[in-house]
């Protein structure tokens, strides 16, 4: 963890007392559902289940393994951490003593798990305090399987002793029945119900049509990724002018790294290439959508993305998405959230992460598999001359999402029959 948070950077609090389950004051929500979300992506993928649960009155203690995810928590419940209606706090270590002790000290009524966050010791312990555990919006791999069975009863005992698992897919339910959970129901993924933040979806739009330039969006690149996008940038802007194209009405490249350590690294890279480019943050700085910010986003090649929480902002203001962490063997990004906005969406060879949404959003034409990141831009170069099909790739992206939605409704359904 030390390793991790040194390289990740802010203040993870990994010798922290409540790391290993020991508090210095009551905790401020009483009896509360207790929700885990270890990391960004699973903190975004939670936020309208833990929404719902807010608004239906319940107090939530809200906790995380990351620096990145509890940012987001904090920034995306503001309002009900001001309220006292939720609270965050850092997932203990999994030690018999310190998850028995954050247990006995919060007292959560019932503890719901995110996709995949299961710890033996943690799960005995809220089972020897009678307290139901749920995995919500599960995602179970094969790999994901064969790692439990090699380690044997320990995860069979954990998988075990869930009150009850809500599986993504028919196929995360089976591989989750291997495991050892039992009575494994299919409600799809939490994904599906992202509640989109209007006012960034206007902003965005309103953006690209001061910009008057197209947008494609790279959107969470990740280790390794970063190089490759910037070098294929690179060639298509050297083409533009071999071609006499003036660099304000050539395609503007929104590059957005995945993790905040990682901005300085992808603007040394732009930098070397030779490539002008500007930052996100500067444009906030300058006024967001003021003359000045437009601009400066004028005379660049690149908008470096380098901010958090505005995803939804930048898919908008973009005629084309390109969701990395599929481009190296890392298992692909989420989609969903850039098809509900109603972008078409371009993906890499390396999706097993997000597989089965992957292939549906394929079948039903809101995306599209490119092996290689040059080949990305590429094909959204050509899509953006032909706006026929990215009208239709956006409009079945939008349909497909919207009649996915549904697995919060089940799952607050299954926690309210536990409490009653």
């Amino acid at each position: 963890m030390a390793l991790r948070a040194r390289r990740s950077g802010g203040d993870w609090g990994v010798c922290s007392a409540a790391r290993f389950g020991r508090y210095a004051k009551p905790g401020l929500v009483k009896h509360p559902v207790w929700v885990h979300a270890v990391s960004l992506g699973e903190t975004r993928a939670a936020q309208p289940f833990i929404q719902a649960l807010l608004d239906q009155g319940e107090s939530v203690l809200l906790t995380h393994m990351t620096v990145t995810g509890r940012a987001e928590g904090e920034r995306a419940f503001a309002h009900a951490i001001e309220q006292g209606q939720l609270e965050q706090q850092w997932l203990p270590y999994d030690f018999p003593g310190s998850t028995r002790r954050f247990i006995a000290h919060y007292r959560p009524w019932a503890g719901v798990l995110i996709e995949r966050e299961v710890w033996p010791n943690l799960l005995a312990a809220a089972q020897r305090a009678q307290v139901p555990m749920l995995l919500a919006s599960a995602r179970f791999s094969d790999q994901s399987l064969r790692q439990s069975l090699r380690v044997g009863s320990v995860m069979r005992r954990a998988y075990a002793s869930f009150a009850a698992v809500y599986a993504q897919t028919l196929h995360d339910a089976q591989r989750l029945e291997q495991a050892g959970a039992v009575g494994v129901r299919v409600s799809g993924n939490f994904k599906f119900d992202i509640a989109l933040p209007q006012d960034a979806i206007v902003r965005g739009k309103q953006f690209a049509a001061a910009l008057r330039r197209k947008i494609i969006v790279i959107a969470s690149t990740r280790e390794g990724e970063d190089d490759l996008f910037v070098q294929a940038i690179a060639r298509q802007v050297k083409r533009a002018q071999a071609q006499g194209t003036d660099i304000d009405e050539q395609v503007l490249y929104c590059l957005i790294p995945r993790h905040p350590e990682r901005f300085e690294p992808a603007a040394d890279l732009l930098a070397k290439a030779g490539l002008v480019y500007v930052r996100r943050s500067q444009l906030i700085k300058m006024g967001d959508d003021t003359a000045t910010a437009l601009r400066a986003c004028s005379d660049a090649a690149v908008l470096l993305g380098d901010s958090l929480g505005e995803m939804p902002r930048y898919y908008a203001a973009a005629q084309v998405a390109i969701v990395a962490g599929s481009f190296a063997p890392l298992g692909g990004q989420n989609l969903i959230e850039a098809c509900a906005v109603g972008v078409p969406v371009l993906v890499g060879p390396h999706t097993r992460n997000f597989e089965q949404a992957v292939v549906d959003a394929m079948d039903e034409g809101a995306a599209m598999r490119v092996p290689d990141a040059e080949a990305a831009l590429q094909t959204a170069l050509q899509l953006l001359n032909d706006p026929q099909r990215l009208s239709r790739m956006g409009e079945a992206g939008a349909h497909w999402v919207q009649k996915h939605t549904g697995a919060v409704r089940r799952v607050v359904a299954g926690l309210n029959e536990i409490k009653t």
